[in-house]
This record gives C-alpha cells, sequence and structure tokens, in this order.
C-alpha cells in the first residue's frame, strides 16, 4: 500500500528546483508572511469586477492598472476593445473562484454571454453562453495588473445557411452553465490540522499531470476512489449512470484506456492555490502529437489526504505546440511545473 503522503513529501522535496514564473518575496525563516491588504472576498469581488467591465466594454482606471497585460487564449491583445472584451454582453451564473491570498492572485472557472455573428458582415447572432478560464493578479495598490483567459466559445456556422462543424465539445458554455454551481465538496475547508502546504498541492496537481502524459496504465495515480472530472462541463469520468453505463473511474481510465494518447504536458503553470479548501489551479497545454493537436487548458483539483477528488476544467483545441505567453519558450516547452507567484 503506498504511503501517499510520504509520496508526496518526496515530490514536495524536489520542487525546490522547479521553475519559477516569478521570484517569491524574501521571508526571514520563521517569521511569517506579511499580511496581504486583498484576502478571499476581496480577490472574489476583483472576478466579479472584472466580469461586469468587461460586459459593459471600457477601460475602468480604477480598477485596472495603466499597464495592466491581457491575454486570451494564449494571444497578447489590448485590453479594453479586443477578445470577450469587444463581445461579451453579460455575465453567466456559473461562478467557480480559486484565491490564493499568498500571491495576490485569483482564478476562475465560469460563463459569459457573447454576441456574435457568423461572418465578419453577418448579423448577430443571438447571446450565446462562453466558458471562461480566468486569471487575475492584482497589484499592491489593489488594480489588476494581469489578466490570463481562455475562451472556449461554441461551434458556429460560417456564414448564412451554413451548419455548425461538429466537435466533442461543441457548446462547452451551455454545458457549464448547466452544472448550477459548483459541486458543495469544493466549497467545503479542510481542517486546519489537515492542510497540506503549498508545495505538497502543487505536487500533487502536478501528479495528475504526470499520470496522464505519456500514461502506461501502470503508473501513480493519485485518485480517491469517488474521483471525478468534469471537462467543459460534462462529467466524463465518474460513477455510471442511466446516461453513461460505461463510465468508468478516474484510476481505472487510466489504467484501461488513455494509454499513449497524450505525447506530452508542457507549460504547466500553477496560479493559485486555496489552502483552505485544498484546491490547485493550473494552466497547461496537452499535445498529442500524431495529429498536430493541442489542448489549451485551466483546470483545477480538489485534494484531500494527499489525493484529488474532484477535477474541473475548460478547454479549447489550439494550433499544436501553442504557448501561454506568460512563459518563455524554455518554459513553454518543459514539461517541469511552474509555480507562478
Amino acid at each position: 500500500m503506498i504511503d501517499v503522503k510520504s509520496s508526496i513529501l518526496a515530490v514536495a522535496a524536489v520542487l525546490s528546483g522547479m521553475t519559477l514564473a516569478a521570484p517569491a518575496a524574501a521571508q526571514v525563516a520563521g517569521v511569517p508572511a506579511p499580511q496581504q491588504s486583498c484576502q478571499r472576498a476581496c480577490l472574489e469581488d476583483k472576478v466579479n469586477r472584472y466580469l461586469e467591465a468587461m460586459a459593459k466594454g471600457g477601460f475602468d482606471e480604477e480598477l485596472f492598472a495603466r499597464d495592466v497585460r491581457f491575454t486570451e487564449n494564449g494571444v497578447e491583445l489590448p485590453l479594453g476593445n479586443e477578445g470577450l472584451w469587444a463581445t461579451t454582453s453579460g455575465v453567466g451564473n456559473y461562478k467557480f473562484y480559486v484565491p490564493d491570498v499568498e500571491t495576490q492572485q485569483v482564478a476562475f472557472l465560469g460563463t459569459v454571454l457573447e454576441v456574435a455573428s457568423s461572418s465578419a458582415t453577418g448579423a448577430a447572432r443571438e447571446p450565446e453562453l462562453v466558458g471562461l478560464s480566468l486569471r487575475l493578479r492584482i497589484g499592491e495598490d489593489g488594480k489588476i495588473t494581469e489578466v490570463e483567459q481562455i475562451a472556449a466559445r461554441p461551434d458556429r456556422p460560417l456564414g448564412t445557411g451554413a451548419a455548425a462543424p461538429s466537435g466533442p465539445f461543441a457548446a462547452t458554455g451551455a454545458g457549464v452553465e448547466a452544472m448550477g454551481s459548483p459541486h458543495p465538496i469544493f466549497l467545503q475547508a479542510i481542517p486546519e490540522n489537515q492542510r497540506h502546504t503549498r508545495e505538497e498541492l502543487v505536487a500533487v496537481g502536478n501528479a495528475y499531470f504526470d499520470a496522464v502524459e505519456r500514461n502506461t496504465g501502470n503508473d501513480y495515480y493519485p485518485f480517491t476512489d469517488d474521483c471525478e472530472r468534469f471537462e467543459n462541463g460534462v462529467k466524463v469520468v465518474g460513477e455510471p449512470d442511466e446516461s453513461r453505463p460505461d463510465r468508468m473511474g478516474c484510476r481505472e481510465q487510466l489504467e484501461k484506456t488513455l494509454i499513449g494518447a497524450v505525447t506530452g504536458i508542457r507549460d504547466r503553470r500553477t496560479v493559485a492555490v486555496d489552502r483552505e479548501r485544498g484546491i490547485v489551479f493550473a494552466f497547461a497545454f496537452f499535445d498529442h502529437r500524431p495529429i498536430n493537436w493541442s489542448w489549451q487548458l485551466g483546470e483545477l483539483f480538489k485534494i484531500e489526504n494527499g489525493q484529488i477528488r474532484r477535477i474541473e476544467a475548460i478547454f479549447i483545441r489550439g494550433p499544436y505546440g501553442m504557448c501561454s505567453g506568460w512563459s518563455t519558450y524554455e518554459q513553454c516547452r518543459s514539461e517541469k511545473i511552474q509555480d507562478v507567484r
């Protein structure tokens, strides 16, 4: 029987060599970190204000730093009138926050409403739900300095009368919205004496990427027996039911399928850790080299006693080998975890 806690500690012990996206603030041993000005409720409110600003359009100088940096789907854009900022008409109901008080970042999975057309000159369609993976960084003055988001739009027909292209996740926003709200398990606080360190939580999340990457069916799979995974609003792994009698559990799926399916998981960036609730949020790319296909995703893990109990992700298909826009070329190609601080 595997001693999970010991395994995590062993992995965490080598994390001192992992890539840091930015240097952490120096801290004297034994002295607690300084109290951050923006706590959990404050960070969640920044997300709400960001979504409302995007729906209304325009640059709010009280909310954003003058030199705020913005990417959507890995492409750097001017914030205020490009990407979702040009087409969002409202905010959806599904909202999942992962505040990281230590680093003053907050991650988010949710939905927004977008008004788009089927061609450059076509008539606007009715508002449609878009799945959103989001990260914000808050500066010392309380303003947003970094915005990173993945917009999972529905497949739309190109031109009048054309049929929409088919895909495995054609209506991500609608699927996520139909979930209603985050599962209560995600909102449960971990007893203080059972909480993992940040390094341990990062290590467990990275163990999932290691398990999926070049899976052999006989690797280390850090899952609870009741683990479930939701992808773009669809329950793909967990207990079978009438709609999916063939559905497998998290461990069973990797032991029996997906063997060799993913040829690499790179640009792995842990961007928010909620120690109180045992949740880790990371961005990454899943490469499928034989078909020149990469998934760009935002994914979170609920971790209890060293094992993953719930997984939720919003992702899109991107050009093979694409980078996040927040890493160096070497970090983008690397399969090492980055703890973004």
